[in-house]
């Protein structure tokens, strides 16, 4: 639905318009097989300006962290800092390929190791691992060790991975796709993992418990040390999903606690870009027990050289190379940056911010868990009534915020899931505290505006439901 009065660049189309020259093919010309060969394509026929205006409008409508505020919970959605992109683009790591070898790759190398290095004192590891390609990659990653070393000990009968029903929502998946079942641990009135359903939980056939911490109501388990123990007790093992680091950087290390492996996300802790979905890095962090397990080949140094090796009993290559490269010089040049006061203060601001959005919508938002919050809170939409968290999330857009999470965690009801990070000014939480409450008012005073939001947007609201399961995926005049 188009509803503004810019023509689609169909609309456009004039015959004999062309948009591009192409010089004379160089190569020798080649039949495609039969049923390739479509000479009918209903293509438009528009000039090289056109084309150059059209896809411009488009950038101008995409919505990003260089211009706007981006409140998703637990995605940390932070700005990345353009020295980042600066150090990637240089050419000895821009033009390094994979392929040329440990002699001509020595810098790269070094790069990795260190970067290993760097995050494995982080987070209180052993050994580092920065194959996996994002979040949910590593934690499928770290339970294939899990499972390879409980395989290696004899124990297949361990086939149950405890999940909190307050941890991230791929958990469960990486431990189908793994082989594992998995049982729910729930929480407790206080937001953190039930001791008494966990102890119940705890019998021979468990593999392990997959925890979020901070989890995705923004709560630090408070318990974490006594948990591990637990769990280590009844011979299973500990996985930490590094989702929420961004909360802990400097502050605490989940190696030191009892975890055996975790996974970090580069693209929201270390401020390396999402990219619509890609590239990002999930790599891995493990102790002494899981560490031989880790997949490979990891960067090591030798006699003054820096080269590739694999660990003792590594599950194997987990993605070609050695991860994103280029995230992962955006990610090294940002730890560097920081350094250690650096990252401390980087999770020391991003919890002063939630706790200052959290003190500012809470009397015009229920908030179920309303203890001082990590990095993150959770809110619910149910403002007035008849109105819901869509509702809210679709105003917002006519307010220029993009929209927090909503409707996750799942165990609250209306979920609007608020994570400033610590990149944000006062300024910026202050106008989004004031259209949040602005929202609040119209809710009750003016319901209607929220039921037809968006307004301001070029296209309006869909029907989600029919679009998912009825998709119109090209032009129809």
């Amino acid at each position: 639905m188009n509803t503004t009065q810019e023509p689609l660049i169909f609309e456009l189309s004039g015959e004999g318009r062309v948009g591009c020259a192409l010089p004379k093919s160089d190569v020798p010309h080649y039949q495609l097989p039969a049923g390739l060969e479509r000479d009918a394509l209903d293509l438009p026929q528009v000039d090289e300006l056109t084309v150059v205006r059209h896809y411009s409008r488009l950038s101008q409508k995409n919505y990003s962290i260089d211009t706007n505020f981006y409140p998703l919970g637990s995605c940390t959605m932070k700005y990345n800092p353009k020295v980042n992109e600066t150090a990637a683009g240089l050419p000895g790591w821009r033009l390094s390929h994979p392929l040329a070898g440990e002699k001509y790759s020595q810098g790269s190398l070094e790069l990795i190791y260190k970067l290993q290095a760097s995050l494995a004192e982080i987070g209180g590891f052993k050994a580092v691992s920065l194959q996996p390609a994002a979040g949910a990659h590593g934690e499928f990653s770290g339970v294939l060790m899990i499972r390879k070393y409980l395989l290696d000990r004899g124990e297949a009968k361990r086939t149950k991975m405890l999940i909190p029903d307050s941890a991230h929502g791929t958990n469960p998946a990486s431990c189908a796709m793994a082989g594992f079942e998995t049982q729910t641990i729930p929480s407790g009135p206080d937001g953190n993992i039930d001791m008494k359903a966990l102890k119940a939980a705890l019998d021979d056939r468990v593999a392990g418990i997959m925890i979020t911490n901070p989890n995705t109501l923004g709560l630090f388990e408070k318990k974490i040390e006594k948990i591990a123990a637990m769990v280590h007790k009844a011979g299973g093992l500990v996985y930490g999903d590094g989702a929420n680091m961004n909360a802990l950087v400097g502050v605490f290390k989940p190696g030191e606690a009892g975890i055996d492996v975790m996974h970090f996300n580069l693209h929201k802790t270390f401020s390396t870009p999402h990219g619509g979905g890609g590239p990002g890095a999930g790599m891995i962090a493990a102790g002494k027990t899981l560490a031989p397990y880790l997949p490979g080949p990891v960067a090591v140094k030798n006699r003054g050289q820096y080269g590739l090796q694999m660990p003792d009993r590594s599950i194997g290559r987990v993605k070609s190379f050695l991860g994103n490269f280029g995230v992962l010089v955006r990610a090294y040049a940002y730890i560097l940056m920081q350094g250690k006061d650096g990252l401390r203060r980087i999770a020391e601001n991003s919890v002063l911010n939630a706790n200052y959005l959290k003190a500012s919508l809470e009397h015009a938002y229920v908030v179920k868990y309303p203890h001082t919050c990590m990095h993150e809170f959770v809110a619910m939409g149910d403002v007035a009534p008849g109105i819901h968290t869509l509702d809210i999330a679709k105003r917002l857009i006519d307010y220029g915020f993009h929209p927090p999470t909503i409707y996750f965690p799942l165990i609250v009801p209306e979920a609007l899931m608020i994570e400033p990070t610590e990149t944000e000014s006062k300024e910026t939480l202050d106008a989004f505290v004031e259209a949040m409450l602005a929202i609040a008012r119209e809710a009750v005073e003016q319901p209607q505006l929220l039921h037809d939001a968006p307004v301001t947007t070029p296209v309006g609201r869909l029907d989600e439901v029919q679009a998912a399961r009825y998709p119109v995926l090209r032009y129809k005049a």
